[in-house]
């Protein structure tokens, strides 16, 4: 399921979506703020250009903001469902929640929007 080939190989470990050989960011850590977003023009490997266009990764907030609610979502069912907490906890979880996450997000949105429109290709994977 999270071989190589697979598009959950490409989003969850940020790999180039069409030879999944190496990272598509500059520095691997999401907590590296300066650096979060910052790419590779194209894959060392297969000459990909990830940056298709000036503005592609503007949809990638769409994708973002759904990630964004599925961890809101959780977040408060732990909080108040699970623990127990008051209504201002689980809020409170929640805001935390985002912001601790919000790097990961992001990345995690972008990755999956790329993979919406470049296919792993086997034979640029050699």
């Amino acid at each position: 399921m999270f071989k190589k080939g697979s598009k959950l190989y490409s989003i969850l470990r940020g790999a180039c979506p069409k030879c999944h050989n190496e990272s598509m960011y500059v520095n691997n850590n999401p907590y590296a703020l300066q650096e979060a977003l910052s790419m590779h023009e194209r894959c060392s490997h297969c000459n990909t250009k990830y940056k298709m266009e000036p503005s592609f990764f503007y949809g990638s907030m769409y994708v973002s903001y759904g990630l964004g609610i599925a961890f809101a979502v959780a977040a408060f069912a732990i909080s108040y469902l699970f623990l127990g907490t008051s209504l201002k906890m689980a809020f409170g979880a929640i805001v935390v929640t985002l912001i601790v996450f919000m790097p990961i997000i992001m990345r995690v949105s972008r990755n999956i929007w790329i993979n919406l429109f470049i296919g792993y290709d086997k034979s640029k994977a050699k």
